[in-house]
């Protein structure tokens, strides 16, 4: 059984998840719209608690299927957290030597079709985070979905995960396009987008924390796509590897990486 946690040998953590760049036309326009995952948590520390907004691409953790074949091929590992060994998330810590065979069998499994270890198919993530956002059930005929890219992040950098905040980590992204195909979909897509302020969809976390919740609330924010990526192609490269502060929203980096044409310095795209 695989422990959970940073040891002195396993010190380096890795992060493998999905980003999906999901697209639907605007029911009041023929704008294309990129939707993204609006999160409001409720962060706390010695000082006491916060709460941050982020809007992100939707996606999740890549799950680990069969942990056993998995230790077979890239050594020894430690989960991040309980919550990520419970579920078998793809966030765990490795030795810092073994980071290259971790890679290399990442790739490995994105390429291929059957035998595998990890899921690498986004559809359950994107069910759950559809159902916390918008209160549906999401199925696979509402849309197209189709790998487009990988990115590696080679060089780790500090986390902002509550459970580990603040060890280096490399990550790796296997990154979809899924475009909604059911028009009454996109139409609830929207009215979410514009129901709520980040205000509003903060104040819905600090109700959740107040009926015995965890602090959490989750929308969707949808963006035309031309607009956001012309934004993203005039900051310079450092600026495209930091959040973006975007009509008063909080963009978390990797929506650059779901964009065409941008690129994001510390990510190599494959």
């Amino acid at each position: 059984m695989n422990g959970v946690g940073p040891t002195q040998e396993l010190s380096l953590r890795v992060s493998v998840a999905t980003l999906v760049r999901v697209l639907f036309q605007n029911p009041g326009g023929d704008e294309l719209m990129l939707a993204l995952e609006r999160k409001a948590t409720l962060d706390t520390d010695e000082t006491g608690g916060v709460i941050e907004i982020n809007s992100q691409p939707f996606g999740g953790a890549i799950r680990i299927r069969d942990q056993r074949k998995m230790q077979e091929q890239v050594g020894d590992f430690h989960f991040d957290s309980e919550q990520s060994r419970s579920e078998q998330d793809f966030r765990i810590f490795i030795r810092p030597s073994a980071w290259g065979i971790v890679r290399k069998f990442c790739l490995e499994q994105f390429s291929r079709l059957d035998d595998l270890i990890l899921e690498t198919d986004p559809k359950r993530e994107l069910a759950e985070e559809f159902s916390d956002a918008l209160m549906i059930s999401l199925k696979p005929d509402q849309y197209i979905r189709k790998p487009i890219a990988i990115a590696v992040e080679d060089d780790p950098a500090p986390t902002d995960n509550i459970h580990v905040k603040g060890y280096p980590t490399a990550r790796v992204y296997r990154i979809f396009e899924a475009t909604i195909a059911d028009s009454p979909l996109a139409t609830s897509m929207m009215r979410n987008s514009e129901s709520f302020s980040d205000q509003e969809l903060g104040e819905l976390a600090l109700q959740d924390v107040q009926k015995g919740g965890k602090g959490r609330a989750n929308a969707v924010l949808a963006l035309p796509v031309k607009l956001i990526r012309d934004v993203y192609l005039t900051l310079t490269l450092n600026e495209r590897n930091r959040p973006l502060i975007f009509e008063e929203h909080r963009l978390q980096e990797t929506v650059a990486l779901v964009l065409d044409d941008v690129s994001v310095p510390k990510y190599q795209r494959l």
